[in-house]
């Protein structure tokens, strides 16, 4: 193994973790916490449905959007399924790109509905000196329990 395969396998781990911070986190409802996942300029990019795209400039941003739009769930677990990493050959060691295949399983507490939401997150990560952070994000859904799949285009892959 080359130090360029090693180190790049340093990295992957460091990302993997990275993800699973960001789980933790959202699982838990900790949202202070994604100040030390992201940097500070990140934008998050959300793409629904028959709407406009919603975007989250910094951690605090990102935090209050998620803490809405889970309010409603008295459980909620996102669950990351599959994740692809890669270093663009042209790029900087300290940039990389990555797709997150992911689940949201939730239960509202008024209805007592129990509903499953698949998407996409399309990175960029940077590495700071504190570690690996996400520099930006692009989310798109896949699929959710109880929609016509007909009204959910397929993601647009960015690499």
């Amino acid at each position: 193994m080359s130090r360029d395969e090693l180190q790049q396998t340093i990295d992957w781990v460091a990302i993997r973790r990275l993800h699973a911070r960001y789980a933790d986190a959202v699982n838990r409802r900790a949202w202070p916490e994604l100040a030390d996942l992201f940097l500070p300029d990140a934008v998050v990019r959300i793409e629904l449905p028959r709407q406009e795209p919603i975007e989250a400039a910094g951690p605090e941003a990102l935090g209050r959007f998620i803490d809405g739009a889970v309010q409603r769930f008295d459980w909620f677990q996102f669950v990351v399924l599959e994740a692809r990493i890669e270093w663009p050959p042209d790029g900087p060691d300290d940039e990389a790109v990555g797709r997150i295949y992911m689940v949201e399983l939730r239960h509202d507490a008024k209805s007592g509905q129990e509903t499953k939401a698949f998407g996409l997150y399309q990175d960029r990560y940077r590495r700071t000196a504190e570690g690996w952070r996400f520099a930006g994000r692009r989310f798109q859904p896949t699929v959710w329990s109880g929609r016509d799949l007909s009204t959910l285009p397929l993601p647009t892959l960015e690499f």
